[in-house]
C-alpha cells in the first residue's frame, strides 16, 4: 500500500508540480487514496442505503438533525469570520492574491481551508439523512455530483493553492451555508417551519456566489499576480457546471411549480398523514 501511495504521489506530482509544504502531515493531506476511499464509501452508501431502507420505515432523526445543522452552521460561521478576518487585517489583495505573502497571515488561512477541506467530508451526512429519513427524491445528480466532486477538489487545492486566492470561493460558501444550515436546523423544528419563507432565496444566493466567485476567479486571470493560472481556469470551468445545475434545479423546483399553480393544478394529495400543503414544501429538492 506504501508503495502504491508513493507511485500515485510522484504521478501526480509529475502532473501538478511540488505541492506545498506547509500542509505536509496534516489529517487527510498527504496521500490522495483516503479522500478518494472517502468518496467511494459515500457513493456506495447513496447506491445501497434506499435499497437497504426500501422496505424499512423511515427514521425521523429529528433531534439528531437539529444538533448537526447547528453544529455546521457554527462551524462555517467560524469559517466565514476567520477568513475574512484573516484576510482583511492581512491585506490580501482582492483581484489577485499569490500563495505566498505574510507568513502568519498565509498560516491562518491555510488552517481555516483545512477545515473547509474536512466539513466537505462531514457534509455527507446531508445525503445519509435523506437515506434514513427515506427522502430519495432529494438525492439528485446535482447533490451526488456537487457532495462528491467537492471534497476531491479541495484535496487538490490544499496540497497546491491553499491559501491566498483559494479564499474567496471557500468564504463566501461559508456564509452561505450559515444561511443555509440554519434554515434547515429550524426547519427540523415543526413548530417553527410554517414561518419559514425564505428557503427559494438560498438557491438565489448560491447562485450569486458562483457568479462572484467566476468574477473574482477572473479578476486574477485580468491581472494575475503569480497565482497558478491552470487553478484559476479550472475553477471557472467548475463553477461555470454549478450554475448551470443550480439554475435548472431553481426553473424546475419554483418557476415551473409557480406557473402550475396559476394555472390551477391540483395540490398534491396527502401521503403518509402530511397535509398537501406541507408534503410539497417537503418535496423541494435541498442543494448546497
Amino acid at each position: 500500500m506504501e508503495t502504491f501511495n508513493h507511485k500515485l504521489n510522484t504521478h501526480i506530482d509529475s502532473w501538478l508540480g511540488p505541492r506545498d509544504q506547509r500542509v505536509r502531515g496534516w489529517l487527510l493531506l498527504d496521500d490522495y487514496p483516503p479522500t478518494f476511499a472517502l468518496t467511494v464509501m459515500y457513493l456506495l452508501i447513496v447506491w445501497m442505503g434506499p435499497k437497504y431502507m426500501q422496505h424499512r420505515q423511515p427514521y425521523s432523526c429529528r433531534g439528531l438533525l437539529v444538533l448537526y445543522n447547528l453544529g455546521l452552521t457554527l462551524l462555517s460561521f467560524y469559517m466565514f469570520y476567520e477568513l475574512v478576518s484573516a484576510v482583511w487585517h492581512g491585506g490580501y489583495n482582492f483581484y489577485c492574491q499569490d500563495i505566498h505573502s505574510a507568513p502568519e497571515v498565509d498560516k491562518k488561512v491555510i488552517k481555516v481551508l483545512w477545515w473547509y477541506y474536512f466539513s466537505k467530508v462531514i457534509e455527507f451526512m446531508d445525503t445519509f439523512f435523506f437515506i434514513l429519513r427515506k427522502n430519495n427524491h432529494q438525492i439528485t445528480f446535482l447533490h451526488i455530483y456537487h457532495h462528491a466532486s467537492m471534497l476531491n477538489i479541495w484535496w487538490f487545492v490544499m496540497n497546491w493553492i491553499p491559501c491566498g486566492h483559494s479564499y474567496f470561493g471557500a468564504s463566501i460558501n461559508s456564509f452561505v451555508h450559515v444561511v443555509m444550515y440554519s434554515y434547515y436546523g429550524l426547519s427540523a423544528i415543526p413548530a417553527v417551519r410554517p414561518y419559514l419563507w425564505w428557503k427559494r432565496y438560498i438557491t438565489q444566493l448560491q447562485l450569486i456566489q458562483f457568479f462572484l466567485t467566476v468574477f473574482h476567479t477572473m479578476s486574477a486571470v485580468i491581472w494575475p499576480c503569480g497565482f497558478p493560472m491552470r487553478w484559476l481556469y479550472f475553477q471557472i470551468s467548475y463553477m461555470v457546471t454549478l450554475i448551470i445545475l443550480f439554475a435548472n434545479f431553481y426553473i424546475q423546483t419554483y418557476k415551473k411549480r409557480s406557473g402550475s399553480q396559476q394555472k390551477g393544478s391540483p395540490a398534491h394529495g396527502h401521503t403518509n398523514g402530511t397535509p398537501s400543503m406541507e408534503h410539497s414544501a417537503h418535496k423541494k429538492l435541498r442543494v448546497d
